[in-house]
């Protein structure tokens, strides 16, 4: 079928990308965003420290007292900051953790094996080579200082690299960076804590029973919670065990998940109740409603993720980067068991970690378990998670004191400089590649998730382009929909000239809000039983205003179909069952919204620009190109 000319102008991003931007995107847009202000807050604290050193000091020595009731206790700024605000940081870093493993690439439990492997290998080798150059020596209790990846830091360098870097190593660099924070928060837990106080320390056991006792009994007020927390925060405060904890604790219970389309119903019938009776009571019901329909893991995410990255890092970081770089520091450093540890476990250890559990497990499972990336582009993810900073600041400020400390700090920060040079450089050579092996390098030989539970079968689906394409794009849209609308001409800008792009729709009409939605969807189909399919959804995306029963009449007689046989078949919904088929299908890939993409399989998350969908193409015909080189190389191995 021949494409329409002159579609419809659209540019720019969509009205909706906002609301369209997964979890895991609005998680990776915000740390990216957030590292330029933890670079800057590092730099205020280098200037600081240097330019008024006693001031620095006294400021964040100052206490402040805190009271609830008959409770008081008095810390110091620097401590409100680490033991205090930092819990937020890991209860945000619990609710990634968790939504990966419900919703994310960890949905598939043996993807998380990789992952994990890495994860530990390259806390293990870097911890192993600190205590190499600190044996014998008293600074060896320092060991957690050299293990933990920065995610802030090392997302938002990774972010410079831009579309040379495939989307599965942000992903695989974001899990290890999660099973760092995990790991080096037991750490901290075990032994980074002293005097432990053993009834203070059961009554967070059980403050935390009775949480996880509420969460069984399905209460869903956050103020019970947040008051429970608190108080676990107090008892572990009290009981000398790094209070911090209580935050990833509470980030691994808060379940994730997608906005059901039953849901979803639900809240449109709440707000049409408020349209008809706009009462304070009916308003609050529909606030209520609307938030329901969200996770709760989402929703915290949502309020305090931007509050973690933008304001509690960075006062992290300006709490703990402040040391006078000195003559005498610099002198110490080269020469400090400490620095060269901290500096050369992260540079080294690291990378070395990495690459060498997972190509230890790519070869123990013969190829079963694979990076999501290629090789050239995990050396670069490696070189990249020596940038530690937060946490392994956190740990320093624990394990030493004075000149120690600043010496870590050094090592610390001399390793965020030059990972990020190594990374870049690994990068630029990986580009320097031909095009076939800087395609293997970059994107690898692993089977990406498939998130489109019904596989597209051209002997039943709508299919515009040729069959033999590399990359299927399946919509999911509703009719009446003004985003789908939208939508529309972006996609045959997409397809215009392309050979090796087909294009599926399928039906999700939003009946709960598109009166109209369901007939122009079953008008469609009777329309496909006279051969006419791509002409009338043409006209249905393009005249959205004139899905009434006498318009999809005018429109079939304009297009030359037999209209009594189009208005019989309208009228008998010989439609209905293959309307049906294509909801139940959105359902069971977890399709709540219009209009909803899938790209080679893969759900695209984000605007559905012109920009957008064309980068997202790209990537699923390199995938497939990676795929049938694999193939190629395979059988003329195979002769």
């Amino acid at each position: 079928m021949n494409l329409p000319s002159d579609p419809p102008a659209f540019s720019g991003q969509s009205l909706c990308a906002d609301t369209a931007r997964s979890p895991l995107r609005a998680f990776l847009h915000t740390e990216v965003a957030s590292a330029v202000v933890l670079l800057a807050a590092a730099v205020a604290a280098l200037v600081w420290a240097n330019t008024a050193p006693a001031h620095y000091e006294s400021f964040w020595s100052a206490h402040v007292a805190l009271q609830a009731g008959p409770y008081r206790a008095s810390l110091s700024l620097h401590e409100l900051v680490n033991d205090g605000l930092m819990t937020v940081f890991f209860f945000v870093v619990g609710l990634e953790a968790r939504r990966e493993f419900d919703m994310g690439e960890l949905r598939e439990r043996k993807r998380l094996a990789l992952p994990l492997a890495a994860g530990v290998s390259g806390m293990l080798i870097p911890i192993a080579i600190y205590l190499a150059f600190n044996a014998g020596h008293a600074s060896a209790h320092g060991w957690g200082a050299a293990m933990s990846t920065d995610t802030a830091f090392a997302l938002g360098m990774l972010a410079t690299f831009g579309a040379r870097v495939p989307a599965g190593l942000r992903v695989f660099i974001l899990t290890i960076a999660v099973v760092d924070d995990l790991l080096a928060l037991v750490v901290i837990a075990s032994a980074y804590s002293s005097d432990v106080r053993v009834m203070s320390l059961l009554s967070a056991v059980c403050l935390f029973g009775v949480v996880l006792l509420a969460r069984g009994l399905g209460v869903r007020r956050g103020l019970v919670y947040g008051i429970l927390a608190l108080a676990a925060w107090a008892a572990l405060a009290r009981s000398g065990v790094d209070p911090v904890i209580i935050g990833l604790a509470m980030g691994l219970l808060t379940y994730a998940g997608p906005a059901s389309r039953r849901e979803l119903e639900r809240t449109s019938g709440l707000f049409r109740r408020f349209r008809e009776q706009p009462t304070p009571e009916a308003a609050r019901v529909v606030r209520e409603g609307l938030a329901s329909a969200l996770s709760p893991n989402e929703r915290m995410q949502r309020l305090f993720h931007p509050w973690s990255s933008y304001v509690i890092v960075p006062l992290f970081s300006l709490a703990n980067a402040g040391i006078v770089i000195d003559s005498g520091l610099l002198s110490r450093a080269v020469t400090s068991p400490i620095t060269l540890g901290i500096f050369v476990a992260y540079v080294v250890g690291k990378p070395i970690g990495i690459l060498g559990a997972s190509a230890a497990a790519t070869g123990l499972s013969r190829g079963r378990v694979r990076p999501p990336a290629g090789w050239g582009a995990v050396a670069s993810g490696g070189a990249l998670a020596g940038v530690g900073f937060t946490v392994s600041l956190l740990i320093a400020s624990r394990a030493f004191v004075g000149a120690d400390l600043d010496e870590a700090k050094a090592g610390v920060l001399g390793a965020v400089v030059v990972s990020f040079a190594l990374s870049w450089a690994i990068t630029g050579m990986v580009n320097l590649l031909p095009h076939p092996a800087r395609l293997r390098a970059r994107i690898g030989k692993a089977e990406t998730i498939v998130d489109l539970a019904v596989p597209v079968d051209p002997a039943r689906d709508h299919v515009r382009g040729p069959q033999s394409a590399a990359v299927t794009i399946v919509e999911y849209g509703d009719y009446e929909c003004r985003y789908c609308g939208l939508a529309e001409p972006v996609v045959r800008d997409l397809l215009r000239g392309r050979a090796d792009v087909r294009y599926v729709w399928r039906h999700l009409p939003l009946a709960d809000i598109h009166p109209h939605a369901q007939i122009a969807a079953e008008a469609a189909e009777a329309a496909a039983h006279q051969g006419a399919y791509w002409e009338m959804h043409d006209f249905l995306l393009t005249h959205q205003s004139s899905l009434t029963l006498a318009g999809l009449s005018a429109q079939a007689a304009a297009i030359g179909l037999d209209l009594d046989r189009f208005r019989a078949d309208v009228r008998s919904r010989v439609g209905a069952d293959r309307v049906a088929e294509d909801v139940e299908s959105a359902d069971l890939s977890g399709v709540a919204g219009t209009p909803t993409f899938f790209i080679n399989g893969r759900r695209h998350h984000g605007a559905y620009d012109i920009a957008s969908l064309t980068a997202a193409v790209r990537t699923a015909r390199e995938r497939a190109a990676v795929a049938r080189d694999r193939r190629q190389r395979h059988l003329r191995s195979a002769r």
